[in-house]
C-alpha cells in the first residue's frame, strides 16, 4: 500500500476540482480529507458565501489562516483541499511548502466558468463579466499557484485518472523551491533513477546536452543509463571534463558552448548536469547563457552538490583572481537527490559535504546541529539512514534562505560562512590541497575565532563547532604563514566593499548576522587565532 509521509494539499482556483479529487485521493491513500471551506463554515455556523458578506474577504483569509496552520504543523497524514485563495496568505503558503506536499489543480478562465453553476455561491465571481473575473483573479495568483511540488491540468481528465498522477506525486519525497513562476522541486531518492526519467517527459526537450566528469561517468553512468534507456530515440550528447576544481574555468565552459552548438541545440533542449559541485555550476552557467538561456536539471551526485550548489541557482567559475568571480543566478528546472550516489563517493569527499551542513546549522538551524552532534560518527561513516533526514533538513534550510533572498542581498550571505577565509586558502592552494568543503570547515573555525575575540560570537561556540567538524573527519586550522599568504585572495572577495568586508557571523546558537568589518580588523583577529 502507498504511503503518505505528510499532509497533501490540493491547491488552485475554483472549480478546478480539489473536493472531488481530493476524497478520490484520500480514500485510495486510506486517510482523512479535509475540504477546508466546508471545515471553516462548520466552525462558524455560516455558509463561507454568508461569511465573505458579513466579513469581508481579509477576515475570510484569516479565519483560513487559523484553520489550515494547526493541520499543516502537526503533518499529520490527510488530504486537505484549499480554497482559491488560501494560498495568497504568505505565511500559510510557506508553511504549506515545508510542511506538506502541495499540488496545484489548473484550467482554462473558460472552463472554469461553465463549471460554476451558481454564481451567488461563489462570492469573489459576482461581477458584471464572470469571465474577466476569472482571468483577472488567475492573472493575479499565477506566480502564487506556480508556488507548488506539482501543477496539473485538469482539462479533459477524469478525477480517477487525477487522483492517480496526484497519489504518485505526493508518495514522492519533494522540496518545493518557491521563486513565482521558476519554482522548482528537489526530489530526494535512493536508487530512482525513474525520477530522471519522469523529469524529461515533463519537460519533452527537443535534446539533451549531459556535462558529466570521467569520475562520475564511471562510478554512476549506469544509473543515468538506466533513466534515459526509456526515452528511446531522444537525441542526445556528452560534454565529460577532467574532474576536479582546476577544471572550473572559462576554457571548460567554452568546451560546453562549442559541444552544444555544433549540435545544434535549440531552445527546447535541457541541459544535465550529472555530477559534483564543479559540473553543476559549470553546467548551469552554459545553460544560463546558451542562446541567452535553456533549460537546466541539476543531478547532484556528492553530498556537498546535494545540500548546496545544486540548490538555490548560484552558477559559474574560478578566475585567477579567485574562486566563483564570474557567474549568473540560474534557477533550474528540477534537482534531483539520489542518495545512492553517495554508495561510491569517497570518505573525504562524503566529509567535506559535511561541512558545508554544519556550516547552514550553525548560522540558521539549532535543531539541525543538534541532530549533527549527536548523529556525527554515523554520519562521517556514510549511514543513508542517518543522512537522509540531514540531508533534507540542510536543503530545507537552504530553501528557507533563498526563499527570502534569491540574489544574496541580505540573508543569504549567512551561507557564506567559512567561505571568506576557506575560498582564499583554497585559491592559495590552487585547489589542490584542500577540497572545497575542507576549506570551508577550516575557514568556519578560523571566522568564528576570529569574531569570538571581535565580541560578535557566543565564547564557547568556536570550540563547539571545531569539536564537531573534527568528528565528522575534517581539516579545522591553518597556520599564520598559510593565511598570510592567502591573504590576497580575500581582498578580491564578493563580500568585499572598499575596505570593509560583509562577514557572516554567529551570533548564537542556530543563529547568524551579516557583520560589517574592516578588513584589517578581520585579518588581525584570524591571524590572532592562528598564534
Amino acid at each position: 500500500m502507498t504511503t503518505l509521509r505528510r499532509p497533501l494539499v490540493l491547491s488552485g482556483f475554483m472549480a478546478t476540482g480539489k473536493s472531488t479529487v481530493g476524497r478520490i485521493v484520500a480514500e485510495e491513500l486510506r486517510v482523512p480529507f479535509v475540504d477546508l471551506d466546508e471545515h471553516i463554515a462548520a466552525q462558524a455556523g455560516k455558509s463561507v458565501p454568508e461569511l465573505f458578506a458579513s466579513e469581508g474577504e481579509g477576515r475570510f483569509r484569516d479565519r483560513e489562516a487559523l484553520a489550515a496552520t494547526p493541520m499543516l504543523r502537526d503533518q499529520l497524514p490527510r488530504v486537505i483541499s484549499f480554497g482559491g485563495g488560501t494560498m495568497t496568505v504568505e505565511a500559510v503558503r510557506h508553511l504549506a511548502l515545508e510542511r506538506a506536499t502541495v499540488v496545484t489543480l489548473t484550467a482554462r478562465a473558460e472552463t472554469i466558468v461553465s463549471r460554476v453553476e451558481l454564481l451567488s455561491g461563489r462570492p469573489n465571481l459576482v461581477a458584471q463579466s464572470p469571465m474577466q473575473r476569472v482571468r483577472d483573479l488567475l492573472a493575479l495568483r499565477r506566480e502564487v499557484y506556480a508556488e507548488c511540488h506539482a501543477q496539473i491540468s485538469t482539462e479533459g481528465q477524469t478525477p480517477d485518472a487525477l487522483a492517480k498522477r496526484i497519489v504518485s506525486i505526493a508518495t514522492r519525497d519533494g522540496l518545493a523551491m518557491p521563486l513565482g513562476g521558476r519554482s522548482y522541486t528537489v526530489e530526494m531518492a535512493d536508487g530512482e533513477p525513474e525520477l530522471l526519467t519522469e523529469t524529461l517527459r515533463e519537460l519533452r526537450p527537443s535534446s539533451l546536452l549531459i556535462v558529466t566528469d570521467s569520475n562520475v561517468r564511471t562510478a554512476r553512468g549506469a544509473w543515468l543509463e538506466a533513466a534515459l534507456r526509456p526515452l528511446g530515440a531522444l537525441p542526445r550528447s556528452i560534454v565529460e571534463i577532467v574532474p576536479g576544481e582546476p577544471s572550473k574555468n572559462l576554457s571548460t565552459v567554452s568546451r560546453i558552448w562549442d559541444h552544444a552548438l555544433a549540435e545544434g541545440v535549440d531552445r527546447d533542449a535541457v541541459v544535465v548536469a550529472f555530477g559534483g559541485g564543479v559540473v553543476g555550476d559549470l553546467a548551469g552557467f552554459a545553460a544560463s547563457t546558451l542562446l541567452r538561456g535553456v533549460r537546466c536539471v541539476q543531478i547532484a551526485t556528492t553530498l556537498l552538490s546535494m545540500v548546496d550548489s545544486s540548490v538555490g541557482g548560484k552558477t559559474g567559475f574560478d578566475h585567477v583572481a579567485g574562486k566563483n568571480l564570474i557567474g549568473s543566478f540560474f534557477q533550474p528546472n528540477r534537482v534531483i537527490v539520489d542518495l545512492e550516489h553517495l554508495s561510491t563517493l569517497p570518505a573525504r569527499e562524503r566529509a567535506a559535504g559535511l561541512a558545508e551542513i554544519v556550516k547552514i546549522a550553525l548560522v540558521d538551524d539549532a535543531e539541525l546541529l543538534h541532530a549533527l552532534e549527536r548523529d556525527a560518527e554515523r554520519l562521517a561513516s556514510g549511514d543513508r539512514a542517518a543522512l537522509r533526514p540531514i540531508v533534507r533538513a540542510a536543503i530545507q534550510a537552504k530553501i528557507r534562505i533563498v526563499r527570502d533572498d534569491e540574489r544574496e542581498s541580505g540573508k543569504r550571505a549567512l551561507l557564506n560562512l567559512g567561505h571568506t577565509v576557506g575560498h582564499a586558502l583554497e585559491a592559495n592552494g590552487e585547489y589542490t590541497s584542500l577540497l572545497h568543503g575542507e576549506a570551508v570547515a577550516v575557514g568556519t573555525v578560523l571566522e568564528m575565532r576570529a569574531t569570538a575575540r571581535l565580541g560578535l560570537t557566543p565564547a564557547d561556540l568556536p570550540s563547539r563547532a571545531e569539536a564537531l567538524l573534527r568528528r565528522l573527519g575534517l581539516p579545522v586550522s591553518s597556520s599564520a604563514t598559510e593565511v598570510e599568504a592567502a591573504w590576497p585572495f580575500v581582498l578580491s572577495d564578493k563580500k568585499r566593499a572598499a575596505s570593509s568586508m560583509r562577514l557572516p557571523t554567529v551570533t548564537g546558537v542556530g543563529r547568524g548576522e551579516v557583520i560589517t568589518l574592516t578588513i584589517d580588523a578581520l585579518r588581525d583577529a584570524v591571524l590572532a587565532t592562528c598564534s
